[in-house]
């Protein structure tokens, strides 16, 4: 362990390329949670695939780069996991909330996600990848992958529809990210990550020409 007279700042850390992405990612969270309050819902989208453009590329990121410490990849992934149950925990949860009225129903709903959540970080935090190459369960960023496709479907139906259609999405999600089922690690490869900059981008323009109009 570092001598505490040798440990470096916190704030230090805000400074290595991978965090500020991570904090990037962080930052979108918070305006998906803020626009998912306030019911602006192509906003929130944006938000949340941002939030997870930012996770897969610090992760990409974090690999390429030459002279990172132990120390150094500790942090980051202790960063991440605390971020993660922000993104695709918490905000998914407050989505669904403000899809329900906030009411006591949808209360349910959202505790099982962050809830879950929480465990499927856990386990992975304690036991890591199946074999080494997949993760057990469906990983938590498939959440926000999925319901902003999901959301899209929205003006098909009125509100009140859509949040019972939007819960049960939402609980069949849940349900696979704390399943035995072993998913693919996606966000390691280059070609999945072009894949998702182009969802990204695609998703943004969607949404985008939808504020545009409102």
């Amino acid at each position: 362990m570092t001598p505490q007279s040798q440990q470096p700042t916190i704030l230090s850390y805000a400074k290595d390329i991978p965090n500020l992405c991570s904090l990037a990612g962080l930052a979108c969270t918070i305006l998906a949670i803020y626009f998912c309050i306030q019911g602006v819902y192509a906003a929130a989208m944006i938000g949340m695939i941002w939030a997870v453009a930012f996770d897969w590329a610090d992760g990409l990121i974090a690999r390429r780069m030459k002279g990172r410490t132990g120390d150094d990849s500790k942090f980051g992934g202790q960063l991440d996991v605390l971020i993660d149950i922000v993104s695709y925990g918490v905000t998914p949860a407050i989505l669904l909330l403000s899809y329900g009225g906030f009411s006591l129903v949808y209360l349910v709903g959202a505790f099982l996600m962050v809830a879950t959540s929480a465990l499927r970080l856990s386990y992975f935090s304690t036991f890591g990848l199946a074999g080494g190459t997949k993760y057990t369960g469906l990983a938590l960023d498939n959440n926000s992958i999925l319901l902003v496709f999901i959301v899209l479907f929205s003006s098909f139906f009125d509100k009140d529809t859509f949040a019972v259609i939007l819960y049960v999405c939402s609980m069949i999600i849940i349900a696979l990210n704390v399943s035995q089922i072993k998913t693919p690690k996606l966000s390691g490869n280059p070609r999945n990550v072009v894949i998702l900059a182009i969802y990204t981008l695609s998703i943004s323009a969607i949404y985008g020409w939808q504020l545009l109009k409102s």
